[in-house]
C-alpha cells in the first residue's frame, strides 16, 4: 500500500456496482438480463419523455458554461412536489400488520391512456427551462401555502442521496467529534461513508421477527457516549440514519420508532432516508418543522426512473441545507441531470402511474414466493421483498442464500445478497414470472 494512503482504508472494500456480480463483470447467460438487483424502476423514460428531453439539451443547454450552480429551478419544483407528498401522505391508511392493502388490478391491468399518433404532448421548454408556477403564487393549486410549506429554502440537492450523506457526515462528525448510530440491516452506504472518512459507526440490531429497531440497545448506546462497549472510545453518538421504508428488509418505520426519534436532543442529527417514498406514500416530511433537527433524503433513481442522472435532494431545516450548501462541491449537478429532474417532476403523473402495478406485482412475488415452505418471506412497503430460507442455523442459510443468487445469476436473474437475506427488487410482470419460475426449479 502507498504510504501516503491512509492505513485504515486498506479494511474497507470498493462498493460493487451494477450489474450484481462479485467483481462487475458482464453476466454470462442463456437469456435477457432481468437486474432485479438495484431496486431501479423496470421501465425506462418513455420514448417520447427521451425525444423531448433530447430536444431541450441541443436547445438549452449549452455544453461549454457550467450548470446552475444553485439549482434554483430544480429546487422550487422539489418543493412544490414536496408540498404535495405531505397533503397526499396525510390521508394514507397506516399500514396493517400484514403490510399495504392494495386492492387488485382488474383483468385488463392497468388503465393507461394511448398515446396519440403525435405521441405525448409535452410543452417545450422556455429558454428559462420549465414552468413551475413558485409556491408563493399559488404553486398548491392556486391556494397560497401556510406558513409551514416547505419551500426552496427547505431543500438541498446532491449527486445522487450520497453526496448528501457525505455532506452530512462532514458537517456533523467529521474531525473525531461525532459518531453515527445505525440498525442492521439497513442500507450500507451510511456506514462505508462514515468510514472513508473516519467516522466510527455504532451499530445496533433489529428485532428478527419485525426488523423494528432494537430501542433500547439504541438508547443505551447513545447514553454511552457512542460506546457500543466498555472496550471502545468512540466519541458521542451526533447522527443516527433509519430509512423509511428500510432497505433491504423493506419495513416502515413504526409508531414507536417515530415516538422515539421524537425523543432525541437537539445535538442529534436524525436522518430519516425516504427513498422509496412513492412506493410507501407514507412521509415524516410533515414533521420537520416540528424537529429543526431531522432532515429527510430522496432520490429521483427509483420511481422517477432517473438511476444514471444521479439526483439525490434533502428536505431540512433552512439553517441546516445551508450547511450543506457551503460543504457540497461547486456546480454538483450536471446541467443535464437538473433539466431530467425538472422534466420528471413536470410529468410527474405520467412516470408514478406505473406505481399501482408495481404494488400489484410484489403482491403477486410475495403470494409466490410464500408457496415456498423454506422461505421465510416479510412484508414490504417499497419496491422490493426480502426473504431468508428457513435453516438450523444462519450460516447454513447463508450458504444457501449465495447458491440460489448465484444460481439465478446463471439463468438471468440478478437479486442482492444483503443482510443476512436475498433482496429482489419488483420488475415488470415479465420479469418477476421469469423469477418465480427459476426460483421454483432451484427450490424443488
Amino acid at each position: 500500500m502507498l504510504p501516503f494512503i491512509r492505513k485504515d482504508l486498506a479494511q474497507l472494500t470498493a462498493y460493487t456496482p451494477h450489474p450484481g456480480s462479485a467483481s462487475g463483470e458482464s453476466v454470462a447467460s442463456k437469456s435477457a438480463i432481468d437486474r432485479l438487483d438495484t431496486n431501479e424502476c423496470p421501465y425506462d423514460l418513455p420514448a417520447e419523455l427521451k425525444q423531448k428531453l433530447a430536444w431541450n439539451y441541443q436547445q438549452l443547454i449549452e455544453t461549454n458554461r457550467y450548470p446552475d450552480g444553485g439549482h434554483a429551478a430544480l429546487k422550487e419544483a422539489i418543493a412544490q412536489y414536496v408540498n404535495e407528498s405531505i397533503a397526499e401522505s396525510i390521508h394514507v391508511p397506516p399500514f396493517a400488520k400484514g403490510g399495504l392493502h392494495v386492492p387488485p388490478l382488474s383483468k385488463g391491468g392497468l388503465h393507461v391512456p394511448p398515446l396519440s399518433k403525435e405521441g405525448l404532448h409535452v410543452p417545450p421548454l422556455s429558454k428559462e427551462g420549465l414552468h413551475v408556477p413558485p409556491l408563493s403564487k399559488g404553486g398548491l393549486g392556486g391556494v397560497l401555502p401556510p406558513k409551514t410549506a416547505i419551500t426552496a429554502d427547505n431543500i438541498s440537492v446532491g449527486n445522487g442521496s450520497d453526496e448528501l450523506i457525505r455532506s452530512l457526515l462532514i458537517a456533523t462528525c467529521l474531525g473525531s467529534v461525532g459518531s453515527i448510530l445505525v440498525a442492521n440491516p439497513t442500507f450500507s452506504m451510511y456506514g462505508i461513508i462514515a468510514q472513508t472518512l473516519g467516522i466510527p459507526v455504532v451499530s445496533v440490531p433489529r428485532k428478527p421477527d419485525t426488523f423494528e429497531m432494537d430501542i433500547e440497545e439504541a438508547k443505551r448506546a447513545i447514553l454511552s457516549e457512542g460506546c457500543a462497549n466498555a472496550q471502545t472510545e468512540n466519541p458521542p453518538v451526533r447522527v443516527v440514519f433509519v430509512v423509511h421504508p428500510n432497505s433491504p428488509t423493506a419495513n416502515a418505520l413504526t409508531t414507536n420508532e417515530i415516538e422515539w426519534l421524537s425523543t432525541l436532543p437537539e445535538d442529534i442529527l436524525v436522518v430519516i432516508d425516504e427513498a422509496y417514498f412513492e412506493f410507501s406514500q407514507n412521509t415524516l416530511a410533515g414533521k420537520l418543522q416540528e424537529h429543526p433537527n431531522w432532515i429527510i433524503l430522496r432520490t429521483f433513481s427509483k420511481a422517477f426512473r432517473l438511476a444514471s442522472m444521479r439526483v439525490g435532494y434533502a428536505i431540512a431545516n433552512p439553517e441546516l441545507t445551508a450547511a450543506l450548501e457551503k460543504i457540497r462541491l461547486p456546480y454538483n449537478l450536471p446541467a443535464f441531470s437538473q433539466l431530467a429532474a425538472e422534466f420528471a417532476l413536470a410529468q410527474r403523473q405520467l412516470l408514478l402511474a406505473v406505481i399501482p402495478e408495481t404494488i400489484s406485482e410484489r403482491a403477486k412475488l410475495i403470494a409466490a414466493l410464500t408457496q415456498h415452505q423454506q422461505l421465510q418471506i416479510w412484508p414490504s412497503a417499497a419496491n422490493f421483498v426480502y426473504l431468508r430460507m428457513k435453516a438450523e442455523n444462519r450460516n447454513l442459510a447463508e450458504q444457501q442464500h449465495k447458491q440460489i443468487m448465484g444460481q439465478l445469476k446463471a439463468e438471468g436473474t440478478l437479486i442482492r445478497h444483503t443482510g443476512g437475506g436475498l433482496r429482489i427488487t419488483v420488475g415488470s410482470p415479465q420479469e418477476n414470472q421469469r423469477t418465480c419460475d427459476r426460483l421454483s426449479q432451484i427450490l424443488t
